[in-house]
């Protein structure tokens, strides 16, 4: 279930737990104030394995002017 920030005029702020469907809350918990749902940073948590050897491997990066070395051409044999 996701989880809502809400603010008061009074500058109160709480965090419920809420289903989406549920209608948002209209009073502050303190103050009994009207309240509005705040805009927050999300947070995101990759896990598993995978996604960085795929999207962020060595492998797929292009060779730098260090890395490049060229050998000198051999001689024919005779």
């Amino acid at each position: 279930m996701p989880i809502y920030e809400y603010g008061c005029e009074a500058g109160h702020r709480f965090e419920v737990t809420q289903k989406m469907t549920d209608p948002p809350l209209t009073t502050c918990q303190v103050c009994e104030l009207p309240v509005s749902k705040l805009i927050s940073a999300s947070a995101i948590s990759f896990k598993g394995s995978g996604w960085y050897v795929t999207d962020y491997s060595n492998k797929m990066k292009p060779p730098s002017a260090d890395e490049k070395t060229t050998k000198p051409a051999e001689a024919p044999k005779d």
